[in-house]
């Protein structure tokens, strides 16, 4: 599949010395949805700043839909659609008005059906007469996307945007997020709320003080790191775990009727068997086991932990 955006060592250094940025590689696939995860700070921001040419490089390259960020940002800011996590519009304009502003900008004709779409994609149209300042935060949020989405932009940009609102806006997100990927818009998505990433992305990048520590897809990523925690149902309840289970590290829960045990599922051996059995040396019985594949949280907590006991 063709790229539509190629980051080459991208590097953010402020006057202060700080690096928001250090050397970040990228190349993203035409039509897939992209997650960038990382705690605040981490750089997710400055890197898509960068990209809508919001904020100026200190080194490295960007091209967006084969346009140069700086030798043709036009041509790049133009094949962009941007939802920032700030809301910044007119207060006293109507919500109709803003949106076709938005596409007068990029030097598109007026095309007042594709207006109508998004708008009733995202359950504004009832409020196209409405004020901004008459809005809800949530109704705020989705006329920011709409304002993205009013020159039929080749990439969206989604910077946290459903962070703060309601479930319904979050919904909404994720169906018209679908329906986008089906005409072939591009999605790069940052976002706290890892669920969204596990639900929609075909691959996720975790960023951490500026480096790009992982960009995996996300099956292999959960398949090649995810771990498994096993539960042992027992028979009867324990008071504590016995000094026999240490070398398992096993945790009691269920108020004494469970036992957990974390394994990896690329080892050799996954220490499963060698526990069960013995549990039976032990006379401890059981009733029923179970598995639970470890989330994209898990990883992405495990990896940040990684980095900085290193």
């Amino acid at each position: 599949m063709a790229s539509i955006i190629e980051i080459k060592g991208l590097t953010k250094r402020y006057a202060s010395g700080f690096e928001a940025l250090k050397g970040v590689d990228l190349t993203i696939a035409e039509g897939e949805i992209f997650a960038l995860l990382g705690p605040n700070g981490a750089g997710k921001t400055t890197m898509i700043s960068i990209v809508c040419g919001i904020a100026r490089a200190t080194g490295g390259s960007v091209s967006v839909a084969g346009h140069d960020i700086v030798r043709d940002y036009r041509g790049a800011r133009t094949a962009i659609g941007l939802v920032p996590q700030e809301l910044s519009t007119d207060q006293f304009e109507r919500v109709i008005d803003t949106v076709n502003f938005s596409r007068g900008l990029f030097g598109k004709p007026r095309n007042d059906a594709h207006i109508e779409k998004v708008l009733r994609d995202l359950s504004l149209w009832d409020k196209r007469h409405a004020k901004i300042l008459e809005l809800s935060g949530g109704m705020k949020r989705r006329v920011m996307i709409a304002k993205a989405l009013s020159h039929e932009p080749r990439v969206l940009f989604l910077d946290e945007p459903t962070a703060g609102v309601d479930v319904e806006l979050r919904r909404d997100m994720w169906k018209l997020i679908g329906e986008l990927r089906q005409t072939g818009v591009t999605i790069i998505l940052t976002t706290h709320y890892i669920e969204e990433a596990e639900e929609m992305a075909d691959r996720v990048g975790v960023i951490n003080k500026g480096e790009l520590m992982l960009v995996e897809d996300k099956t292999a990523l959960m398949k090649k790191l995810g771990k498994k925690t096993l539960t042992v149902v027992l028979a009867e309840p324990i008071d504590a775990v016995p000094a026999d289970l240490a070398e398992w590290g096993v945790t009691l829960g269920g108020e004494g009727h469970e036992l957990d045990y974390i394994f990896d599922t690329q080892a050799e051996r996954t220490g499963v068997s060698s526990l069960l059995r013995k549990l039976g040396d032990l006379g401890i019985g059981y009733k029923d086991l179970n598995t639970r594949q470890s989330s994209l949280e898990d990883i992405f907590v495990s990896l940040v932990h990684q980095e900085k006991a290193a």
